[in-house]
């Protein structure tokens, strides 16, 4: 059994719904277009095969479905620089296009003026947003989990990224040994690290290539000496 050459039109004109959809909803955005485009080629691909009508219409039916849904219920937001702004929150601006749905909500079509608040008030009104009740209400509160978004990102600036001066490092290069014919045992592909300030020493030879055996053994030393440093005290 094969499909009709209508539905065989039908997908092709599908496909080119589902690429013009595409480029609208993910303008500006090239990775995110660029891995739909090709899951869409993967996906046409495999429709080939495919020799049911009932199931050929129902995949032609889901793809007038994802492209309708990318042209009314997908937006970008792309984050603004604001200048003298007192909090930590960050800003978007949230690309809408013709094709987006807004639905009935006047206050979202027509959005009135917003009014700059007073910072102590702009923070009693944040802490109820995220523990989710009103100091001014009867003491009910909501049994929300507050989420504490300013120390999440304080923390994140002030992380420490852990880092191995190469002056630090002695390397030698010893002829390998093992399985893997002469690439191994004839060649100095064994890499040898030592850190001078701590005295730990490793080894490798995961692999043949020599300067991917010395990426490996710099990332094992790494673990090796910054581990320590994040492991609680003995009691």
């Amino acid at each position: 059994m094969s499909v009709s050459l209508s539905l065989r039109a039908a997908a092709r004109s599908i496909y080119r719904d589902l690429w013009r959809a595409s480029a609208t909803t993910f303008s500006g955005d090239p990775p995110v277009l660029s891995a739909f485009r090709q899951k869409m080629r993967k996906d046409a691909l495999e429709q080939r095969s495919v020799t049911d009508e009932e199931a050929f219409q129902s995949n032609l039916k889901l793809g007038r479905e994802i492209a309708d849904f990318l042209r009314k219920n997908i937006v970008q937001a792309e984050r603004v620089q604001v200048q003298h702004r007192e909090d930590d929150m960050e800003t978007y601006k949230i690309r809408i296009t013709e094709h987006t749905e807004l639905g009935d909500n006047d206050t979202i079509k027509n959005p009135e003026n917003m009014v700059e608040m007073p910072r102590r008030q702009r923070k009693k009104e944040k802490e109820v947003a995220f523990m989710g009740s009103d100091p001014r209400s009867d003491g009910v509160s909501s049994p929300a989990v507050p989420r504490f978004y300013s120390q999440m990102k304080r923390a994140h600036k002030e992380r420490v990224i852990p880092v191995i001066d190469e002056t630090d490092l002695e390397e030698t290069f010893v002829r390998g040994s093992g399985p893997g014919g002469q690439s191994i045992n004839k060649t100095q592909n064994n890499v040898q690290l030592l850190h001078k300030p701590t005295g730990f020493r490793v080894s490798c030879q995961e692999t043949r290539s020599l300067e991917q055996n010395r990426k490996i053994a710099r990332r094992i030393l790494l673990n090796k000496v910054w581990q320590p440093r994040y492991l609680p005290p003995s009691p």
